[in-house]
């Protein structure tokens, strides 16, 4: 069976996560926002721990890897080509094919971390597409 490495990208808001969710179990989805809940469950984002997120996210990402499961999913903004690059060095390294999609917000999907609006702004003026 060939193993697949899903990168799933996009802006705040445009259902990434619920995307994710719909291609595999979430046992096998990573995300640096899973990282950014406080221990009652309540989601608190703070910048200061965004690149220890970020760290986590890609080590629960080797960990499925190297458990061989044949669907992973790393669903961030990834707004920039080369915030992909471990993920893609990484499935490479472990035998996956590494699939990006990126998702839109044509749908008005609500951006659920309240991630403020001049800030999705600044995201979508900086996507970087490699086509």
């Amino acid at each position: 069976m060939n193993k697949i490495l899903y990168i799933v990208r996009g802006v705040p808001g445009a259902g990434k996560s619920t995307f994710a969710k719909s291609i595999s179990p979430e046992d096998c989805i990573c995300e640096a926002d899973m990282f950014l809940y406080d221990d009652n469950g309540a989601y608190i984002f703070t910048p200061t721990r965004l690149k220890e997120a970020h760290a986590k996210c890609q080590e629960r990402a080797k960990s499925l890897m190297l458990k061989g499961y044949p669907r992973v999913v790393v669903s961030n903004t990834f707004t920039r080509e080369w915030e992909m690059e471990a993920y893609i060095k990484m499935a490479q390294e472990y035998g996956y094919s590494v699939i990006t999609l990126i998702i839109e917000n044509r749908h008005g999907g609500i951006n659920e971390h309240g991630c403020p609006e001049v800030d999705v702004q600044k995201m979508r003026n900086r996507f970087e597409i490699s086509l």
